[in-house]
């Protein structure tokens, strides 16, 4: 074995810095964390709207007005994913959960291809097995289509794509900004609860708020919804480009995360294992 390929071998692996070694290496353990994760977001996160919104639901009588009611259920499901992120679920993969922070990741060199092309295919394969789950609800899902955005059929459809578009820039955003500052580091999850209950609050009527294809996919697959699926696509795609080029620019100065975590900075996450030589 030559000096060169010892080095490659007794480099840490470190694919959630955009350094996996072997550089051809795949990471399993990380992908089924995010399938897991996404499972849980899709299944628990949209069973709340369900809850508050559906015939029938358990807390569909409360009386609350609609906006009130939208920003509850955005807080909920904000929290979902903030604690996932939090669990021994994120320690593994970091909990990404969404193809448009992945994408993100990817773009700021973070994540090397292959693990955000297998990120990307567990995420939208966790959405459509959450999704099924929601099957549960019966009736009560079935009346709010499980769940599902659509656009609002009153506005022009470029509106919601603009909302997809707002939204995902914040999102990405606000994590980058909060991950890059190790003072923050410890609260970045934090950014969902709230960013979300008041993108639910007041652009939710436009486009669901999603931010997140694979939290749209499910619904739509269970549903059968394929009605401008393309706008829970191309919204957050380019958001999330735009929030990475806001970053790299420093517009708001030095703000690149070292990471593609949003907590368990520095843990070894599912790479731990003999490494191969090969």
């Amino acid at each position: 074995m030559t000096a060169a390929a010892l080095q490659v071998t007794t480099r840490p692996d470190r694919p959630l810095s955009g350094d996996p070694q072997p550089p051809h290496r795949l990471h399993p353990s990380l992908y089924v964390a995010e399938l897991v994760g996404t499972l849980l977001l899709v299944a628990l996160g949209l069973s709340t709207i369900i809850a508050l919104w559906g015939t029938g639901g358990p807390f569909a009588s409360l009386p609350l007005a609609p906006g009130t009611r939208r920003f509850l259920n955005g807080l909920l499901f904000g929290s979902t994913g903030a604690a996932l992120a939090y669990s021994p679920l994120g320690r593994v993969s970091d909990c990404h959960i969404n193809p448009a922070m992945t994408f993100a990741f990817w773009l700021e060199g973070r994540l090397r291809w292959r693990d955000a092309s297998c990120y990307v295919a567990a995420q939208l394969l966790g959405g459509a097995l959450g999704a099924v789950c929601l099957l549960a609800w019966g009736q009560t899902g079935a009346s709010l289509h499980w769940g599902a955005t659509v656009p609002a059929r009153q506005l022009p459809l470029l509106y919601a794509i603009a909302g997809e578009v707002v939204s995902t820039f914040l999102l990405v955003a606000l994590i980058f900004i909060s991950a890059s500052n190790r003072r923050s580091q410890p609260f970045t999850p934090l950014v969902t609860p709230p960013l979300f209950a008041i993108l639910s609050w007041c652009e939710g009527p436009v486009s669901g708020a999603s931010a997140n294809p694979a939290r749209s996919f499910g619904p739509e697959l269970v549903g059968w919804m394929w009605s401008d699926w393309w706008v829970y696509w191309l919204g957050p795609l380019i958001g999330a480009a735009l929030a990475v080029a806001f970053v790299r620019y420093e517009v708001l100065g030095p703000h690149r995360p070292f990471q593609a975590r949003l907590f368990h900075f520095g843990h070894h996450g599912g790479t731990m294992r003999k490494q191969s030589g090969s």
